[in-house]
Parts: structure tokens; sequence; C-alpha cells
């Protein structure tokens, strides 16, 4: 968990949290959800770094692992910075859930896509396993197997994966977990913003075992504009002077949920890092009780 400090001396783009394990992880991570091409990977992870992200989400389901991998060789460089200044996440796809040989072969090749000896932070991306149905009580079997291999690639920060998490898991699923194994994730990366905001179960039990929440969807996903458009999110732009976009990802950050914002278009990209202005708690609480229950991503509710 972390808490956005009331004042900051430094752009937030520049915090880091502290996760369960000990590790530093950075608060806002350039995400690469449906982001693919070479030119175009070179272009948003320039402007990214640029921009001052170091922290870099993927998955392997989002098919630019490789891509990614050789911007970073090209451009780490070009802005003076090492291997271990940038904080990669990478993701477990649904496929590989299972035996310990698929999840360590999925984990070898995204490590091998993405041309490093390790990653920063490694996620279960869904709590079922393809091909099952997500009501099949035994994904919650194959969870476990999946999350014991990962804890021994993991081996307590000295293996290839330095910290590890889960995606999309419900308060179940992460008791679930933690009926089976002593290693707790790390972090908990879930759809949230205005319209859905998640549980207060969700929010306990992460709490309680210090779980970083991570937003993604901040904005309401890719196509859906709904949230960028609601009333309140717009008068409170106009009012600060901030883009819908910075509203609802300073939103996020002052409930203390890391970010994971997303754009291909530079100026976006800089903007989407400029979050230093605070909202006023009346401005919060307008955003806070919007009232609807809207997810425009994935149900994992679905999921046994």
């Amino acid at each position: 968990m972390f808490t956005l400090p009331k004042s900051l001396d430094e752009p937030v783009i520049s915090l880091l949290a502290t996760l369960n394990d000990g590790r530093k992880f950075p608060v806002i991570n350039f995400g690469t959800y449906q982001i693919t091409g070479r030119s175009t990977i070179l272009k948003v992870i320039d402007a990214a770094l640029k921009a001052g992200y170091r922290g870099i989400d993927t998955a392997a389901v989002y098919r630019n692992e490789a891509d990614i991998g050789h911007a970073l060789k090209e451009l780490l460089p070009k802005y003076n910075l090492r291997r271990e200044d940038i904080y990669i996440t990478s993701k477990l796809a649904p496929s590989d859930h299972g035996s310990e040989e698929r999840v360590t072969k999925a984990v070898h090749s995204s490590l091998q896509n993405l041309d490093i000896s390790y990653l920063d932070l490694y996620l279960i991306h869904w709590p079922a396993a393809q091909g099952i149905s997500p009501a099949d009580p035994s994904n919650s079997t194959i969870r476990s197997k999946t999350w014991e291999t990962l804890s021994k690639l993991h081996d307590n920060g000295n293996g290839v994966l330095k910290s590890i998490g889960v995606s999309n898991y419900t308060a179940e699923h992460i008791k679930q977990l933690l009926e089976t194994s002593s290693v707790i994730p790390a972090v908990n990366q879930v759809e949230f913003h205005p319209h859905w905001q998640q549980t207060e179960e969700l929010h306990s039990i992460c709490e309680e075992h210090k779980i970083l929440l991570q937003a993604y969807s901040s904005l309401g996903g890719t196509s859906n504009k709904s949230l960028l458009k609601d009333p309140v999110v717009e008068r409170i732009a106009k009012k600060t002077g901030l883009s819908p976009a910075q509203v609802l990802l300073r939103w996020a950050l002052q409930r203390n949920y890391a970010i994971v914002p997303k754009s291909v278009t530079p100026e976006r990209i800089e903007n989407n890092a400029d979050l230093n202005e605070a909202l006023s708690d009346e401005e919060m609480s307008e955003l806070n009780n919007i009232g609807l229950k809207k997810k425009y991503a994935w149900n994992p509710d679905v999921v046994r």
C-alpha cells in the first residue's frame, strides 16, 4: 500500500511506493495495452521516458514484449538510464496457468522477449485458466499451483521475478490464495475509476496485507468515453484547469491507488504524468459519490 503525501517536493511521476516485500515500485507506470508495432512502441516508450516514466507495464497477451525490449535497448542510453533504473512488469497469460513447466516456460519466454534477466513485477493476469469455465471450482486449484510456481521463481526476491502479484483478483480470490500460500501478493491490478470503485471487502483485505492496489482503465477503457465526459469530471476539470484525464488519474492517486495510464500521443503521455496538482476534499467527495457501479473491462466476479 502507499499513501499519497499531502504535499510533494518532487513530481508525482518520480514517486515510489514500498511494496510489502520491501521493494520499491513506481506509483505511475506506463501502460502498453493494445499498443503494437515496433515503430509505434519506440515512439511511445521514447515519449514516456522523456516525460519521466520509469515503470513499463506489459503482458504476454499484449504481444508487444519483444518490441518493448528492443525499444528499451535503444532508448536507455539516450536518457542515460540503466536497466536497474527501469521497472518492468509483465503478466502470465490465462493459457499458461497450471503446471510448473508451463508457468516457468511462460516466465522465461517473457524474459527472452524483453531481452532482460529479471522482471521487477510479474502478475497472474486473470484468475481463470483458458479453456475452463469461469464457474468451474477447479480454477481455484489451478491458481494455487500457478502461484506456487511463481513463488519459487520469486524466491524471496532472489529469483528472476523480483516481486509477484495478481490482477483482476476479487477479495475472495485473495482469501483463497492466502489459505494455501504464505507468499502474499505485492500488487493487485484491478479496474478502478469513479464509475467502478471496487468493494470495501477488496480494499480491506489489501490494506490488511499491505497489497498495493494498481488501477487500470482509469479513464474508462479504450473505446468508452462516458467516464471522460461525466458531468462531474468535466465540471472539476473546468474548475481546476486540468484535463478530464488528469482529474481521473489524480483522483485514483489520492485514493492511494497506483496507476497505469497509456496513450500513443506524446502530448497526452506527458500530460498523464503531470499530476502534482491536488484535488480538494470537496472535489474528491464529488467524484467518490458519483454513484454509478459500471465496469468497462472484464468481470472477475464470475470466476470461482
